[in-house]
């Protein structure tokens, strides 16, 4: 898939890393290096080397990390930097020792400190935090997917931060990770009043799909679709608040069923897309959009995957009544940290959602995966999961449902390799309004790549297999 990533201007390519003396290929290569290994030159012994491979990669790739040719036993430090498409600045780092060769290999060696401890092979990526004396209330998202993340590794003389002066910098390695792979088509959706963007995978259709649903962030997030269109999947991603093509104002959610339906037929009715394999994935206030879609519209997913989100809403939706939904108006139920920073996760409690404003869960007649973070701050995940589960017991349908749980794991369980952010920014005007989502980092990344596979599998079984269970 990635031969396609060529770069513009000549440079050496290797398809297995290779110890190839810097030297070496000065002389042959007139001074060019691969982007894949960056070594520090000596006449008399070999210079350290800090490779990374693959290169590029897929954001929910592993990829290996490895310094050699150092003094045996010694201390190094191994630290990520990158900057945010805000220009911010993040970094992670770890302390390593080199074994008895004077080698450090990040896929099986533990950290002894810094951003984690122990063996991570993906920490310096899932561990990256606004560098210190940067702005507060940072998340990182992605918001033009067709570019990548280009994040710098270097290789460091003792064990050091990386905002330490005088840094005896041994080696580094430039690598991309990207949330599109080559070939997968992107097209902005303003179609039946839906405001959205479509990702195709590569190569000919029909299609497995999956509308792609977020929370009351509002916008329109494109990372996790471009990512599932990556991995063979359709998806259309949907706005339907904080947007500048929804009617005003954007601060409302003031589109409702017809809207969701009309997204979910523009998938049915694509000449690329498989209509009878078309699944739902909604995080947050996407969880409740994708169960009264999936239990009142008519409509006949494939599977639902839900992640930290209610059963219902504590103010009605415009087909509810004639009615605008504000976040606001749930301010009864906001709780605060002692920093002042609001904790949402009352607001999702079922017992303060009226009967009347949850979704019709007994209806459901797919499969339907609910993942939980166990440290969501942000939605009571598992008091609506065990209302799911008991609905579809009371139904007949307890082999629909399924239940993936995380201890450590906060609100915003993303794809692999993702930074957490425990606490960030929910609104800057009219004031300014930090919220906590929760997570401790080495579980909630623990969390992000165990369900990522899980959820690929689950996929596989329910979009993808003519077999899987209706």
């Amino acid at each position: 898939m990635f031969k396609a990533w060529m770069p513009v201007r000549k440079i050496l390519h290797f398809t297995d890393v290779k110890m190839i003396s810097y030297l070496h290929v000065r002389h042959h290569l007139a001074g060019l290096q691969p982007p894949a290994v960056c070594r520090s030159s000596s006449s008399v012994k070999q210079a350290p080397l800090l490779t990374a491979a693959p290169v590029r990669a897929l954001i929910d790739d592993q990829i290996s990390i490895t310094a050699r040719f150092l003094p045996p036993s010694s201390p190094v430090t191994v630290c990520t930097r990158m900057h945010s498409e805000d220009g911010d600045l993040w970094e992670a780092f770890a302390h390593y020792n080199t074994d008895t060769s004077g080698t450090v290999n990040l896929t099986s060696d533990p950290s002894a400190g810094g951003s984690y401890l122990g063996c991570e092979p993906m920490g310096l990526f899932w561990g990256l935090q606004p560098a210190p004396g940067g702005r507060e209330g940072l998340r990182l998202r992605k918001r033009n997917v067709q570019t990548p993340y280009v994040v710098r590794i270097s290789l460091l003389e003792g064990h050091v931060s990386p905002c330490m002066r005088d840094i005896s910098e041994l080696a580094a390695v430039t690598t991309e990770r990207w949330y599109m792979a080559p070939g997968v088509r992107r097209s902005d959706i303003r179609q039946n009043g839906v405001v959205g963007s479509l990702f195709l995978p590569p190569g000919p259709g029909p299609y497995p799909a999956l509308l792609d649903l977020w929370g009351m962030g509002g916008g329109l997030v494109e990372y996790r679709s471009a990512l599932l269109a990556s991995r063979g999947y359709a998806s259309l991603s949907v706005a339907y608040i904080g947007h500048k093509d929804l009617p005003p104002p954007q601060n409302r959610l003031n589109v409702g069923d017809e809207y969701f339906k009309a997204a979910f037929k523009l998938l049915q009715d694509h000449c690329e897309v498989d209509a009878d394999r078309i699944g739902i994935f909604g995080l947050s206030f996407g969880v409740f959009l994708s169960l009264r879609i999936a239990t009142q519209l008519g409509l006949n997913p494939s599977c639902l995957i839900l992640v930290n989100g209610p059963v219902g809403s504590t103010v009605a939706l415009p087909d509810m009544e004639d009615h605008f939904l504000t976040f606001e108006k749930s301010q009864e139920y906001w709780t605060y940290d002692k920093q002042g920073n609001v904790i949402f996760k009352d607001v999702s409690l079922p017992s303060n959602i009226a009967p009347e404003r949850k979704a019709k869960v007994e209806n459901i007649n797919c499969p339907v995966m609910y993942i939980v973070g166990e440290d969501d701050l942000s939605s009571s995940s598992k008091e609506n999961a065990d209302v799911i589960e008991e609905t579809l017991r009371s139904a007949g349908k307890s082999q629909l449902f399924t239940r993936l749980s995380y201890p450590g794991a906060g609100h915003l369980i993303e794809p692999p390799y993702s930074p957490n952010a425990r606490v960030s920014f929910w609104s800057i005007k009219p004031e300014k309004l930090m919220t906590v989502w929760g997570g401790h980092p080495a579980p909630h990344a623990a969390a992000q790549e165990d369900a990522w596979k899980k959820v690929l599998k689950f996929m596989e079984s329910h979009l993808r297999s003519v077999t899987g269970v209706r």
